[in-house]
């Protein structure tokens, strides 16, 4: 297992017994995708997959990482380095906690020894990259011993100000907070406006499964950037303050003024939303089925009103939908390539997987990934 890897090589490494092992899943979006940006509603869950950092503090001002993830790399550098862009880029997540923790809570966390190594699949759609923000957060609190005077919620805000802040990226809350706060066995029913969260469970008969087209996003910054602007235009003209606030009733009525690609844009936001509030209540009346429907139209919308599907996600949603053991699959993220996510019949799995891949194959000249997932506990931090 990981972690016991990662503890393996600490006290190879560094010759002592770490002092904290730390967690921090990586994530899937079962349902509301491009609805966070316009503070609308989101349905992540945190996935049996982790990143995880065995660490203990150091009498100096230096922090050591090892990463067992980039070839093994092990990288020193002096707490007074933490802005230092010669730096690999694989540190800024470890130098953006302990830079945000000093800048923004006042709190300046000790030098450290640290070791990282992730199950969570690279470019997987998975958010490997939120995982490894929350679990540096948890790791720095620990070493202040101030785990327990912050919310999980509150942990998942400092690693998105470490995007805001330090990295200068304009992310959303949905990945972080799924790592931070999501409730096993549940997905979360995330408000981006509030940040209110609401659990919804998923039935032990079904499992996620996120299928990695392996087509690469070549489109993705230009393209998300162009359906934000599009998508902010048409709020602009309805004249409220995002697209969570506007109704189908608002945007028929200026249809005419809002032009064909707006009003896609549009529609696609207030029907998103309206598909993901509804997920909540059919996974709790265990209507599968229901489900499944509503992932099938929300990768309808993505693809012809918000069009950042393209031919290998249409593809294997297409193929995954078509299976009996699937309730329901589309699109997952940002778009313009990377993955799907369906849910499936738990007892089925292997029939579906043995299916899916060479009829997409066939169609597509790709060889896929599959990545089978239940919804796990969010981020932790145990002392050894």
């Amino acid at each position: 297992m990981i972690q016991e890897k990662v503890i393996e090589t600490y006290r190879k490494i560094f010759g002592e017994q770490p002092q904290f092992l730390v967690r921090a899943p990586g994530r899937a979006n079962l349902i509301g995708e491009h609805t966070d940006y316009h503070d609308g509603f989101v349905m992540p869950l945190a996935v049996d997959r982790a990143v995880w950092l065995a660490i203990a503090p150091r009498s100096d001002n230096h922090i050591s990482v090892h990463t067992l993830d980039f070839g093994n790399e092990m990288i020193s550098f002096g707490l007074d380095q933490l802005q230092d862009s010669s730096l690999p880029h694989w540190t800024k997540h470890v130098r953006g906690a302990w830079w945000l923790v000093a800048h923004q809570e006042g709190k300046q966390a000790p030098g450290v020894n640290i070791v990282i190594g992730s199950d969570i699949p690279m470019g997987s759609g998975m958010s490997s990259s939120a995982a490894i923000e929350v679990a540096m957060i948890e790791a720095a609190l620990a070493l202040l011993g101030e785990t327990s005077s912050y919310t999980q919620a509150q942990k998942a805000l400092l690693a998105v100000e470490i995007e805001h802040q330090f990295m200068g990226m304009p992310c959303g809350i949905l990945d972080q907070m799924a790592s931070a706060a999501a409730l096993e066995g549940t997905a979360m029913l995330l408000d981006c406006r509030s940040f209110d969260r609401t659990p919804a469970p998923i039935p032990d008969s079904v499992r996620v499964v996120v299928m990695n087209t392996m087509k690469s996003r070549e489109l993705g910054d230009s393209g998300y950037a162009t359906r934000r602007r599009e998508s902010e235009s048409a709020a602009q003209l309805l004249g409220v303050k995002a697209l969570r606030d506007a109704t189908m009733d608002m945007i028929d009525a200026k249809r005419t003024e809002l032009g064909d690609v707006r009003y896609r844009r549009a529609k696609h936001v207030v029907t998103e939303n309206e598909r993901t509030l509804q997920m909540k209540a059919i996974l709790e009346s265990h209507d599968l089925q229901g489900a499944g429907k509503l992932l099938n139209a929300s990768h309808i919308s993505l693809r012809d009103d918000y069009e950042v599907s393209v031919y290998e996600l249409d593809v294997m949603s297409e193929i995954a939908q078509s299976h009996p053991a699937c309730y329901g699959a589309r699109m997952m993220g940002g778009g313009f390539g990377g993955c799907a996510v369906g849910l499936v019949n738990a007892d089925a799995i292997d029939d579906f997987l043995n299916a899916l891949q060479p009829r997409y194959t066939e169609k597509t000249g790709k060889h896929p990934e599959f990545y089978v997932c239940v919804p796990a506990a969010g981020s932790g931090v145990t002392r050894l």
